[in-house]
């Protein structure tokens, strides 16, 4: 069993830190207190090639192990963690539902601008009425001639107006539930295909999100992802890749606190010494960086798992669910280690704190991460 990091792992997660310290941290209280979307910065992991890094080289990708690219999504995570959903949604969601089961025509058209980032993927499986229950989908495809025209709507759509190419979960067969459900693949511009305004959250702020609107959308038959009524399994799989991201999205969110945390504890000096002599602060210390270590352990092995081409279902939704919840509790206890200063929008932790929330819902809660992991052991 290894645990040192290869030197190429070491290269990649060495620059995506250095861009993040030097490019990213700098303006992220800004864009978080404005919402903005940082173009700038997507174009620049897109030249650094971090924007499609696990996907094939024929495509623009170069191939890169899945422990490199947890590595990278956390070292963004750790000064922004709105850039890190935008790199993790994009890559692992909507390009690599594409890359995982487009049909070759699909991978052609779409997959080069993707994976090189000069066009933003998105997903779209989550609508008004049906979140966990994907059987409650509304959203339809009825097959007319050589068209599919798409009739509903998603929600909570990260790049929904930024993005250009987006991957969509429909009924097909609404008789058959979640056997029911295929995927295609929709471009903006497209008549009847649009998106709401974007939508005010607590965290994330300058992540683009909002909702998608389908009015007869018509697209050709071949814009099927995959095969008929495969569209929900085929999303399972995809989902997997898409823990390991939320997961190490976590781990970078968990860090910022812990480090914050320390450095703060260092310097505070409370009756005549610093807050890092305290024992109760030590414990504290002690546990967050104790659990974060186990946590990383988890994601690192279900990426292990994934470039291996081993079972991973288990192990994602394993490292997902500790990660979140252990980074939640990280950023909670960031806060109380800052006191009155980790309440106030100039220190970075209360951000993290908003953030980190959106780890324990994303790519499945913390309900169904159990829901899986239990479902898996007494099978």
């Amino acid at each position: 069993m290894e645990f040192e990091l290869t030197e190429d792992q070491k290269m990649i997660r060495d620059t995506a830190r250095e861009f993040a310290q030097k490019r990213v941290a700098p303006g992220v209280l800004e864009r978080d207190a404005s919402g903005e979307f940082p173009h700038d910065l997507i174009e620049e992991l897109s030249e650094l090639g971090l924007m499609g890094m696990i996907h094939p080289e024929e495509y623009g990708g170069f191939d890169a192990d899945n422990v490199s690219y947890a590595l990278v999504i956390e070292e963004l995570a750790r000064h922004d963690a709105s850039l890190a959903i935008t790199v993790a949604s994009h890559t692992s969601l909507g390009t690599g539902h594409i890359a995982l089961f487009g049909s070759d025509e699909l991978k052609k058209k779409y997959l080069p601008d993707l994976v090189t980032g000069k066009k933003l993927a998105g997903w779209g499986l989550t609508e008004p009425g049906s979140g966990s229950d994907a059987a409650g989908m509304k959203t339809t495809a009825v097959l007319d001639g050589d068209e599919w025209v798409i009739n509903g709507g998603k929600t909570f759509i990260t790049q929904g107006s930024v993005g250009s190419t987006f991957v969509i979960l429909a009924m097909t067969d609404a008789s058959k539930g979640t056997k029911g459900i295929s995927a295609f693949v929709l471009e903006k511009g497209m008549e009847g295909f649009s998106h709401g305004p974007k939508m005010e959250k607590l965290g994330l702020r300058s992540s683009d999100t909002c909702e998608l609107i389908f009015e007869n959308v018509r697209i050709p038959k071949g814009n099927l992802v995959g095969e008929l009524n495969q569209g929900f399994m085929n999303t399972m799989k995809v989902l997997e890749g898409g823990r390991i991201g939320i997961g190490a999205m976590a781990l970078g969110l968990g860090r910022g606190a812990l480090e914050d945390g320390i450095k703060h504890c260092n310097e505070r000096v409370q009756f005549g010494k610093p807050l890092s002599a305290l024992q109760s602060i030590q414990f504290k210390i002690a546990d967050m960086a104790t659990r974060l270590d186990a946590a990383r352990l988890l994601v690192h092995k279900a990426a292990y798992l994934k470039d291996q081409g081993l079972p991973h279902n288990l192990e994602a939704s394993m490292a997902k669910l500790y990660a979140s919840e252990m980074a939640m509790e990280a950023c909670n206890h960031g806060v109380q280690l800052l006191g009155g200063y980790g309440y106030m929008e100039e220190y970075h932790v209360e951000r993290y704190f908003r953030d980190v929330k959106l780890t324990e819902i994303g790519e499945g809660t913390s309900e169904v991460q159990r829901m899986v992991i239990a479902k898996t052991l007494l099978r």
